[in-house]
C-alpha cells in the first residue's frame, strides 16, 4: 500500500468525523436526539470531557494528561505509519492502524480546538457558535470531545427479579454514545485481533526451516548408492 493511499483513508475519516461533529455542535442542541432507523440509530449530541465512549479520567488535570498523552501518540503514530509502509506490511494491518491514527486524530482536534473556536453547549443553552464573539468556552487542549451516535441494542427493559443483584432493575444494552473516530478506533483495533494471523503470517521459508546435510552425510549416502 502506498503512503498516498494511507493518507487519503486517515483524511477521508478526518473529513467526515469533523464535519458530523460540527455540524451537530451547530445544529442541535445539546442532549437533542435525531431518530434515523426508528429508536435503534440516532443522533445524540452530547460532549465527553474524557476518554472514548464518554468515559472520564481525572477532572481537568486528567483531561490535560489525556490530550497530551493523544498528541504524543499521534506524532509517533505518524512514523510508525510510514515505518510500516517502507516495510511493506500486509495492506490489511496498514489499512486498520491508519484507521485507528486518525480516530485518534479526530478527537484530538477536538480536544485541542473545539474549546477555543466554539461557544459552550449545555441544557438551556441556545445552540453553540463557531468562532463566537465573546470567545470560546475553554482554553487550548481542554476542548470536549463531540459524540452523538447512538444505537442501542436493548434499551431500558426490565430485568427478571431472578437474576442476582440486577434483578427488576431497568438496563439498556450497548449504552455507549460515540463519535465517527471512536468507530474507526474501535473497528481497527478490532480487526487487528480478529485477521492478525493472517496480517503476520510467515513466510514459507519461516515455516519450513531448510536444513542442510553434513560433509560426513553426504559421504555416507554415496557409499551406499554406490553398493559399498
Amino acid at each position: 500500500m502506498k503512503i498516498r493511499t494511507v493518507a487519503l483513508v486517515i483524511l477521508g475519516i478526518i473529513i467526515a468525523d469533523q464535519a458530523l461533529k460540527i455540524w451537530v455542535k451547530t445544529s442541535m442542541n445539546y442532549g437533542q436526539q435525531i431518530f434515523l432507523l426508528g429508536r435503534s440509530l440516532r443522533l445524540y449530541f452530547i460532549e465527553n470531557e474524557g476518554m472514548a465512549w464518554g468515559w472520564k479520567f481525572g477532572g481537568e488535570w486528567g483531561k490535560l494528561a489525556l490530550t497530551i498523552f493523544r498528541l504524543i501518540a499521534v506524532i509517533f503514530g505518524v512514523y510508525y505509519i510510514r515505518s510500516i509502509v517502507q516495510k511493506k506490511y500486509h495492506r490489511g494491518f496498514i489499512l486498520c492502524v491508519s484507521m485507528i491514527f486518525a480516530g485518534a486524530l479526530g478527537n484530538l482536534i477536538d480536544s485541542m480546538f473545539y474549546g477555543m473556536i466554539f461557544s459552550r453547549s449545555d441544557d438551556g443553552l441556545p445552540l453553540a457558535q463557531m468562532f463566537p464573539a465573546g470567545g470560546g468556552y475553554a482554553g487550548f487542549l481542554h476542548g470536549k470531545v463531540v459524540d452523538m451516535i447512538y444505537a442501542p441494542i436493548i434499551e431500558n427493559k426490565m430485568l427478571p427479579a431472578w437474576i442476582p443483584f440486577w434483578g427488576g432493575e431497568r438496563f439498556t444494552f450497548f449504552s455507549p454514545i460515540f463519535n465517527i473516530a471512536d468507530a474507526s478506533i474501535s473497528v481497527g483495533v478490532i480487526a487487528i485481533l480478529i485477521f492478525q494471523k493472517r496480517f503476520f503470517k510467515k513466510s514459507p521459508l519461516e515455516e519450513e526451516p531448510v536444513t542442510l546435510k553434513t560433509e560426513e552425510e553426504l559421504k555416507d549416502t554415496v557409499k551406499v548408492y554406490s553398493g559399498q
